[in-house]
């Protein structure tokens, strides 16, 4: 056995050897299979407002009306973000005005707070103020206008209003015979769908249509629904176009390089939203007023022995009047919590049950937020989650049905 034992390791050695060979090949021959089709199959998404060469057609000589906030930007090569202005404005695109929707062009007012009209000091362009009591264009507001450009980052839930002024462009253009060009962006709580379906009798402008709160579409695949469902006033329906995103699908993480607005500064604030936006409607803070909105929720009246955290909110940026200003509130930190794939009611449940103010704790305004009354009579009825989900279902199954016919991804 011993006398063997060099003749054993050297045929070992020669398999060993012509094996490594084939792998090398074999992966080299792979990585240059790799290399020839990495353009389409990167994992990067690419944002429809990158893709230059597919809308710019649409604007070659005729004047442009951008629809936009903070979030309309392009990363440059140097992995800077530009604005979409700038950008087609180095394109030599006409831009004649800039539409801004609540929180302002520069995304810097507070929820609900009148933004005016104004000049953009960058670029001298005029902007007009889609909030207040001037949600929609008028005819005067479009006159001149060829092409109005919407590209503004939603969050995906239903109360968030930019769906809400997508709405009202879609419509001043269909009555004014316009185009609408929506450049799409990823939708970072779009792999789920979740939550009372809102009911007519409760539409505003945190909720026109009748949709989920969690309705896991981008912006512009819900463009195409408000116009295929006729949801349009007299259904009508306007002459739209959609980019579509590059390497998307809605079970992809994407996260924001921009806040949406002032009270959603990262990505934990966005995924908790759907859940603790609930709040809003009731007498707990969701963290306005602090560095953690929604990420916290605290009320003066919650049970202190229940609730061990604490924190008194402030006026600051984005939150001039916040909810129990320089009270202390008792409630809880969810900085840490792991993300959500559905919509979450056990802290609004727990609130109420631990609160010293049960007949106060709902306002007119929760309705409004839900979509629906029942939500707050099954809560103020100790009925379980579990069961108050079930009730949810065939809504959300009616409205899966109708979602899939406008998916692009």
């Amino acid at each position: 056995m011993i006398k063997r034992l060099p003749k054993i390791t050297f045929l070992f050695f020669l398999f060993a050897m012509l094996s490594c060979a084939n792998t090398s090949k074999e992966n080299k021959n792979n990585e240059e299979a790799q290399l020839q089709t990495k353009p389409e199959t990167s994992e990067k998404i690419v944002l429809a407002a990158e893709k230059l060469e597919e809308y710019l057609p649409f604007l070659k000589d005729r004047n442009v009306a951008i629809v936009g906030n903070q979030t309309s930007v392009i990363p440059n090569q140097n992995g800077a973000y530009v604005h979409l202005v700038d950008t087609l404005l180095s394109r030599n695109i006409r831009i004649q005005k800039v539409f801004a929707p609540e929180h302002g062009f520069r995304g810097e007012a507070d929820a609900g707070e009148k933004v005016s009209d104004g000049i953009d000091e960058k670029t001298n362009l005029p902007i007009i103020s889609l909030y207040g009591k001037h949600k929609k264009p008028t005819s005067e507001d479009l006159e001149g206008i060829d092409v109005l450009v919407f590209d503004i980052q939603d969050v995906g839930a239903r109360f968030y209003t930019y769906l809400s002024t997508l709405h009202y462009i879609m419509e001043a253009a269909a009555e004014n015979s316009k185009k609408v060009l929506v450049l799409d962006r990823p939708n970072p709580n779009g792999n789920y769908v979740d939550g009372p379906v809102m009911e007519p009798e409760n539409t505003s402008f945190v909720g026109l249509h009748p949709v989920p709160i969690v309705y896991g579409m981008s912006i512009g695949e819900y463009a195409q629904m408000i116009n295929g469902e006729k949801w349009l006033e007299n259904g009508l329906a306007c002459d739209l176009e959609v980019i579509k995103l590059g390497n998307y699908d809605h079970e992809k993480s994407y996260h924001l390089p921009v806040k949406p607005s002032p009270n959603l500064p990262n990505d934990q604030s966005i995924n908790l939203y759907p859940s603790l936006c609930f709040f809003e409607g009731t007498t707990v803070n969701a963290g306005r007023g602090t560095n953690k909105q929604f990420q916290v929720f605290g009320s003066p009246y919650l049970n202190q022995e229940k609730y061990a955290y604490s924190y008194t909110p402030q006026p600051m940026p984005g939150a001039a009047y916040p909810k129990h200003s320089g009270e202390k509130c008792y409630g809880m930190d969810l900085t840490t919590a792991p993300g959500l794939e559905r919509i979450e009611l056990k802290w609004l449940i727990h609130a109420y049950e631990n609160t010293s103010d049960k007949t106060a704790f709902f306002n007119n305004f929760f309705p409004k937020l839900a979509g629906t009354n029942d939500l707050q009579q099954q809560i103020e009825n100790g009925v379980s989650e579990e069961d108050i989900r079930k009730s949810w279902e065939p809504g959300l199954q009616r409205f899966k049905n109708i979602r899939k016919k406008y998916l692009l991804y």
